[in-house]
């Protein structure tokens, strides 16, 4: 699903009226919409209606009439003089029959019942400056009060672009946005005060595709190579992709067997850990269809890879920081296959990061966290989002980087971003950035490029996370990313029924 600029979103709208639809109807649809998505999560209950001068007002006040209509209290506080609304909200405003207050002075139960759910219909995702003054006070007191907000389009004070105003705002509990999302619905810390968050549709034509470009893509249910070859009578486990995943030393080895585990149970028809000496024992008392090899050193990476004839291996995870980890993750970019850089294996660069950047090539995924990521990167750019830090680093990188939070971002030089907000917060638990990294390896030995396999690994990853819930640990995820893979085939075989049905006319 394609991410908008704020700018491109004005471009849709005037493609509307240029095919004839007029400004009202989009007002309305958005106010209906939110109307709706209000009726479906709330019981009837005492309404305030904030309503700001421009459009993003207008579709408040339809709103408010349309829940006065069904029957909801609903007062409105309108933040503007008349005579200077847009002709598009004057004409919702002459629609509205209720109670009409103005903005001064700030109190929430002047005129009415106490509200029990306030509509934020401000500012739009334009505005450019921060809030100040008696709207400032406004959204302060609401705060205060603790009342669900929902927020048309955005939170009232936050960019649309997520940018920093360094102003308050409003923390929505739900959002209804229009057309398509834009950054400030995914990336934090902006999303966090987004809430939930809808998008309907609101009558765009098509046709605007044509005229601006996405600034990110949605991650949604990836098809994963059609579900790693599933099926085919000559498939054999060496067709499915070899794996190779590299263990740190006796007393660090888990990380590298989650990642072993995931890649297996992602679909990779071999994985072989390779562990040195220190670590094959302890190694050998956990594996069974994960396979060992003896990786004594830099030295040896390229020969066990090509005895393997390991198509994408995996480096980092509890490798250890230092020189002997630098020296391996060299020689591995040296044997020219799909690399995933982990953890260990970015940390080690720290002191140097160009010793690493310099000998990256496009078939590598590195996977950093935001603390990893400053390590190597810096903090960037003064006002940049994580969109915007990601594409950079994977340009200079010549390779894909996933840059992991609760907003994971894939970038690629010469692609547009993914995000993927498809995950749950409890994999913020040790060792679930290993599974997936052990996940995108298996993509990439079946063959699928770095930003395919990157953004359908974070998608299956965070599937997984979702399906076990609340308790989970890193150990859990792999065993339930088969359930994860079967969903994906159902979906497959259920788009394929739908447009077969459709091809025939039932």
């Amino acid at each position: 699903m394609e991410i908008l600029a704020t700018d491109d979103t004005a471009v849709c709208d005037r493609l509307a009226v240029d095919s004839g639809i007029e400004i009202q109807q989009l007002m309305e649809a958005a106010g209906a919409a939110a109307a709706d998505a209000i009726r479906t999560r709330w019981a009837p209950r005492p309404v305030l209606v904030l309503a700001g001068p421009g459009n993003n007002g207008g579709d408040g006040l339809v709103a408010a009439r349309l829940l006065r209509e069904a029957g909801w209290p609903v007062r409105v506080v309108l933040f503007a003089a008349r005579k200077t609304l847009g002709p598009d909200a004057e004409i919702a405003l002459s629609r509205w029959s209720g109670p009409l207050e103005t903005a001064e002075p700030v109190d929430l139960d002047a005129a009415g019942p106490a509200p029990e759910l306030v509509i934020d219909a401000l500012f739009g995702a334009g505005l450019s400056r921060p809030i100040a003054g008696l709207l400032a006070d406004w959204i302060a007191s609401i705060g205060e009060r603790g009342v669900p907000v929902v927020s048309v389009d955005i939170p009232s004070g936050l960019h649309g672009d997520a940018r920093p105003l360094d102003g308050p705002h409003l923390t929505a509990a739900l959002t209804v946005t229009f057309h398509r999302k834009k950054l400030v619905h995914l990336i934090e810390p902006f999303a966090g005060s987004c809430g939930e968050v809808i998008c309907r549709d609101i009558g765009i034509p098509g046709g605007w595709t044509d005229l601006v470009s996405p600034l990110a893509y949605e991650v949604l249910a990836p098809a994963w190579r059609a579900c790693m070859a599933s099926s085919g009578a000559d498939l054999h486990k060496h067709a499915r992709g070899r794996v190779a995943v590299f263990s740190g030393g006796s007393q660090s080895s888990g990380a590298a067997r989650l990642a072993a585990a995931a890649a297996l149970r992602a679909g990779a028809g071999v994985v072989t850990l390779c562990a040195p000496p220190s670590a094959l024992m302890v190694n050998a008392a956990h594996l069974t269809a994960v396979m060992l090899a003896r990786c004594g050193g830099a030295d040896e990476v390229s020969d066990r890879l090509m005895g393997l004839r390991a198509q994408a291996a995996v480096m980092g995870p509890a490798m250890g920081v230092g020189e002997h980890s630098r020296e391996l993750v060299l020689a591995g970019l040296e044997a020219g296959i799909s690399l995933v850089l982990d953890a260990d294996a970015l940390t080690s660069f720290e002191d140097d990061p160009d010793a690493l950047i310099g000998r990256l090539h496009g078939q590598c995924v590195l996977t950093p966290h935001a603390g990893e990521f400053s390590r190597l990167f810096g903090t960037g750019e003064a006002n940049w989002n994580k969109v915007e830090q990601a594409q950079a680093a994977a340009d200079r990188c010549g390779c894909t980087v996933l840059l992991k939070g609760p907003a994971t971002v894939v970038a690629s030089p010469g692609q547009t971003p993914w995000i993927n907000r498809h995950a749950s917060r409890w994999l913020a638990t040790a060792g679930s950035g290993d599974v997936l990294a052990g996940i995108i390896a298996a993509g990439l030995a079946a063959g699928m490029e770095p930003h395919e396999a990157a953004a359908g690994a974070a998608w299956i990853h965070g599937d997984a996370a979702l399906r076990l819930g609340a308790g989970l640990t890193a150990e859990d995820l792999p065993d339930a990313l088969p359930d994860v893979l079967q969903g994906l085939q159902r979906r497959r075989r259920q788009a394929a029924v739908h447009s077969h049905l459709l091809a025939h006319g039932s």
